[in-house]
């Protein structure tokens, strides 16, 4: 009887339990369904944002008001007594979501509408890319390629901009090319990753308006939101502002660097780091390491240096020989650099730790705040790769 009562209330207590956890599990589901309830009113207010922005032709990244956004639902956070690292992950992907919807509408809007714009090189894939990008946009684009100069007088007829995109050895010719044929008040603009060069031959061969542009990123990318884009004047920049406008519209953020400034940070930005990739692929390869295997035992941020190297490898090897030796001054920077690494591989022979240490903390001196920056960021890609695989 003791026993049989005993299960009694053992069976009470355990069906009361899945009583309160069944009451539980259905206000999450109410609270789940609110939260869904109030982004879709979010996002209404976000379209009528984008309505305005679109009708004032203003950019879709707000960098202050998104990071004091994020600040004021850290303080919430912890008033709340939850991680405001997580809530600012959380409030970080709704604000993408709304930039890339936002994007999507601005994307169908022209800032010129009715204007004229020729890519050349609109078979490449960059070229592409952005004559698709105008295309949807509403603009008239016309495409020329290398088959396609027995009719450029034709193609160059009342273009209002013409993008320059062809390998970097071979765009100062085409822009001599090109520029006799263009209106007078076409916008011309280059998208190479060196601007000191080609914007002077724009110059010299052009009367017009002239921009230098360099996309800080590839043709694979799926959206324009928050993405760099690098401009160089050159001349008129009145008559060259709606490309930038029309640039800013689809959600990048527009960089006003002089030719000169741009080519310097880019010999240490892609040349030194290219360079430096295709060194330590070369090394691997070389040795036949066995890759499949080293990842069996790499931690994540090794699996994340190894996926820089094999993405390198896996594009367009003319590309990165453009890049690399673009200019007599990247070469001279290059071969710095290789001295550079005859200088540290004399430290290595010594054996001297004690000299590696010292060495060290000098760099890390010399690299300051930008150390505790990097291991937050680097931590935050670790994370998410290992969420990944």
């Amino acid at each position: 009887m003791v026993r049989g009562g005993g299960g009694e209330r053992v069976a009470e207590a355990a069906g009361a339990t899945g009583e309160a956890l069944e009451g539980l599990r259905r206000q999450i589901d109410e609270i789940d369904e609110r939260i869904v309830e109030l982004l879709a009113r979010r996002h209404g207010v976000i379209q009528r944002v984008v309505a305005l922005k679109k009708s004032a032709h203003l950019p879709i990244y707000h960098p202050a008001r998104e990071e004091y956004l994020i600040s004021q639902r850290r303080h919430q956070a912890r008033q709340a007594g939850l991680d405001p690292d997580h809530i600012e992950e959380l409030y970080r992907s709704i604000m993408r979501q709304s930039r890339v919807r936002q994007t999507v509408h601005a994307a169908t809007t022209a800032v010129r509408p009715g204007a004229r714009v020729l890519v050349v090189g609109g078979g490449g894939q960059m070229g592409s890319y952005l004559a698709r990008w105008f295309r949807g946009a509403g603009y008239v684009v016309g495409i020329l390629e290398v088959n396609d100069w027995g009719r450029v007088k034709t193609l160059c007829e009342g273009v209002d901009l013409a993008v320059v995109s062809v390998p970097i050895h071979a765009t100062v010719g085409v822009i001599r090319q090109l520029a006799p044929h263009l209106p007078g008040g076409c916008v011309l603009a280059d998208v190479t990753s060196i601007k000191k060069t080609p914007v002077d031959a724009m110059l010299a061969a052009h009367r017009g308006p002239v921009v230098g542009l360099h996309p800080l990123f590839g043709p694979s990318t799926s959206s324009m939101d928050k993405q760099i884009v690098v401009a160089s004047p050159g001349r008129d920049d009145e008559a060259c502002q709606w490309v930038l406008d029309q640039l800013s519209a689809w959600g990048n953020i527009v960089m006003t660097v002089n030719a000169v400034e741009h080519d310097q940070a880019m010999d240490l930005v892609q040349a030194i780091r290219h360079f430096a990739t295709f060194a330590f692929g070369r090394f691997l390869a070389q040795r036949h390491i066995n890759l499949l295997r080293t990842l069996e035992f790499s931690s994540p941020i090794y699996r994340l240096e190894l996926g820089m190297v094999g993405r390198l490898f896996a594009q367009d090897p003319a590309l990165y020989a453009d890049i690399i030796f673009a200019s007599a001054e990247r070469r001279a920077l290059l071969k710095d650099y290789v001295e550079s690494l005859a200088d540290t591989q004399a430290l290595m022979a010594t054996g001297d730790r004690a000299k590696f240490s010292d060495e060290f903390h000098r760099i890390a001196e010399w690299f300051g705040p930008f150390c505790e920056q990097a291991m937050r960021e680097s931590s935050f890609l670790i994370e998410k790769l290992v969420e990944r695989f």
